[in-house]
């Protein structure tokens, strides 16, 4: 449980403006989606992704490193680590597990399957849009386990989108449409606690030297 006292007491070294922002970001956050990416060779492609998971209100990115291990583009990012939860996976499976263990659909998201396009999408399910390699697309392994196939409608000679541009045109229509509903979409109060006094750490300076005067006057 959050020490509510503590959080408290850090919101008074943020201005009201910024107290405000952190407030009115966490009230459109979201783990009813998340994302994860299969071993993403280009650099700021992982980075772009990480970008439009926090525009759009992701609170999770998953990144599955069998072969590229990368680290995030910070310039291309443009913040965005800070705000968006990231966790690592050694292979696809792994990750897969983790997800099923937390309710999610697998939504292997591809052109080359005419499951469901993207327009029909049934959003009130917990999902995990997967993207795969720019080149190879998702691995079998995850075609194999995935529990619906995600398609954007495309009218042109391309067949594909950059992997980056796929993932903020299908988070921006689901997070769009989720919103609309009665769906409670939105984190536990505890957990909008926990993420504001994370960013709290990551924004505050001397945040020891806050903590440790705390401690002494709460003492």
């Amino acid at each position: 449980m959050i020490d509510l006292q503590l959080l408290k007491y850090l919101e008074g070294y943020l201005t009201e403006k910024r107290l405000k922002r952190f407030n009115d970001v966490l009230s459109k956050r979201t783990k009813h989606f998340t994302v994860a990416t299969e071993d993403i060779y280009q650099l700021h492609n992982t980075s772009a992704v990480m970008r439009s998971c926090d525009v759009f209100g992701i609170q999770e990115l998953s990144i599955i490193e069998e072969q590229n291990v990368k680290r995030i583009d910070r310039e291309i990012a443009m913040g965005a680590q800070k705000w968006v939860d990231l966790n690592r996976f050694n292979t696809s499976k792994e990750c897969i597990r983790y997800m099923r263990k937390r309710g999610y659909q697998i939504v292997a998201t591809t052109p080359h399957k005419n499951d469901c396009l993207l327009q029909e999408f049934d959003i009130t399910k917990k999902s995990c849009f997967f993207f795969g390699r720019e080149t190879e697309g998702l691995s079998q392994d995850v075609l194999d386990e995935a529990d619906c196939y995600l398609k954007i409608p495309m009218v042109g000679f391309t067949e594909s989108l950059n992997v980056s541009v796929s993932a903020a045109i299908i988070l921006e229509h689901v997070t769009n449409k989720l919103r609309a509903t009665n769906v409670k979409w939105q984190l536990s109060e505890d957990v909008k606690n926990q993420k504001k006094l994370d960013w709290i750490k990551k924004t505050i300076h001397s945040y020891d030297e806050i903590i440790e005067r705390y401690n002494q006057e709460k003492n």
